[in-house]
């Protein structure tokens, strides 16, 4: 794997080495002596996995809250996404900043998304597979989410966003600190 930082602190991209030969490639999507190097989270508790029918479509901006806040190891297996994220911790350099990157099948790249950040995609395929690994189990209790339209943040998603849950355009304003972002 070869890890590549992010302009946000704590993120990292990473992109598969790919060992190919005439039948195809092997490559690995996680080693937990290379994440330890590079200071990254060794425990992935949990794997999700979503399908997504239509292009267009927005899944995020989630985060759990603590004690439940999750690492997570976000990787395209079918189609294309554009994964966006949003660094939501007040004591961080890159406060409030947010992150695009492309992640799809055919660039093998994937997305560390630290604790305490928001995360979300819009598919830019029809029938696209996401795969996530995370660090701690899902806790109703704290779920989170942020609109992927929130003003505080002004993602600037590449496509239009055609479809999303209720629950996905119904989050409220982002406050931090008390004060209205």
């Amino acid at each position: 794997m070869i890890f590549k930082t992010s302009k946000l602190a704590g993120a990292m991209l990473i992109e598969l080495q790919r060992r190919e030969d005439a039948r195809g490639y092997f490559a690995r999507t996680f080693c937990a002596q290379e994440f330890a190097a590079h200071g990254l989270p060794t425990q992935m508790v949990q794997t999700n996995r979503s399908l997504t029918r239509q292009a267009g479509t927005l899944r995020g901006m989630h985060y759990q809250s603590a004690p439940n806040a999750e690492d997570k190891l976000v990787r395209c297996e079918h189609g294309a996404i554009w994964d966006a994220i949003v660094d939501l911790r007040p004591e961080s350099p890159t406060f409030r900043q947010w992150l695009g990157v492309e992640l799809s099948e055919s660039n093998g790249r994937m997305l560390l998304v630290p604790k305490g950040f928001a995360h979300g995609f819009v598919t830019l395929t029809d029938d696209t597979a996401v795969s996530y690994q995370v660090s701690a189990f899902y806790s109703p209790a704290s779920e989170r989410g942020l609109r992927f339209d929130d003003p505080a943040f002004a993602i600037d998603w590449p496509v239009p966003i055609t479809d999303l849950s209720d629950k996905d355009r119904s989050w409220p304003d982002f406050v931090a600190e008390g004060v209205s972002a």
